[in-house]
């Protein structure tokens, strides 16, 4: 289980050349994502979701609030959240002159796994996101949904129980994104812990069980898809968001 209380990011920017202004990225923000359970954060690109899950992950340190897993916090479980955790984004960079096999090889090495179980356990991976015709093909050969496939494969290496996963279809083709989909949809019938963000609301109705919905760092609402639809008369999130925020000319 991960828990977030009030969770802030505050930054400084330069509003013009003599002018600094405080902001706050993300601002106040609570949630608990459980186990076996998919978790959304759902909103435009500049919501503050990527911040938000950069400070869950622990690459980003809040300005105020705290996010505990289970019963351990960052920095003084920093080791054994992040044997236990795996962190995706969309951008992510993976080495480009190593073959996807010869990646995952030296990911398991990094977690640790068993020698004699390496081989086995990334072809069982493969096979599991479709990745065997370009297994040992190197990187920087691979198109933009296979690579995201190998850096799906990357998370899943080490068994981890928590998923932060940022906008992790993002760019790719509906082939590769439902791979990628139903690998999620997979991991959560194991009881993973998974956070995951996306500006497609028609892709988190399709797989989030419950969806916090963000907007200029702030939460605007929060419940199941069902529920949400229901509190604003709507039939998909889409409209639902919209709705919430009093129309698009609000994102100019």
């Amino acid at each position: 289980m991960i828990t977030v209380k009030n969770v802030k990011k505050q930054f400084v920017k330069q509003e013009n050349k003599s002018k600094k202004v405080k902001f706050y990225a993300v601002n106040g923000l609570s949630f608990t994502a459980k186990e076996g359970e998919i978790l959304g954060i759902l909103g435009p690109n500049g919501a503050g979701k990527t911040t938000l899950l950069r400070m869950v992950a622990g690459i980003m340190t809040p300005t105020e609030g705290s996010i505990h897993y289970d019963d351990m916090t960052f920095p003084k479980d920093e080791i054994a959240i992040k044997k236990n955790l795996s962190y995706l984004s969309g951008n992510t960079k993976i080495y480009q002159s190593l073959s996807a096999y010869e990646l995952l090889k030296m990911c398991c090495e990094f977690y640790e796994v068993k020698e004699e179980e390496i081989h086995h356990r990334i072809e069982t991976i493969a096979k599991v996101l479709n990745m065997e015709s370009f297994l040992y093909n190197r990187i920087e050969h691979l198109s933009t949904g296979q690579t995201q496939r190998v850096n799906i494969a990357r998370c899943l290496i080490h068994d981890p129980k928590y998923y932060i996963l940022d906008e992790a279809t993002s760019g790719l083709d509906i082939i590769s994104s439902q791979v990628i989909l139903d690998f999620i949809k997979e991991e959560k019938k194991k009881g993973k812990c998974i956070l995951y963000s996306t500006h497609y609301m028609e892709e988190a109705e399709n797989i989030c069980d419950y969806v916090i919905m963000m907007n200029h760092g702030q939460k605007i609402e929060e419940g199941t898809p069902a529920e949400i639809k229901k509190k604003t008369k709507t039939t998909n999130l889409r409209d639902a968001f919209f709705s919430l925020i009093g129309g698009i000319q609000h994102e100019e």
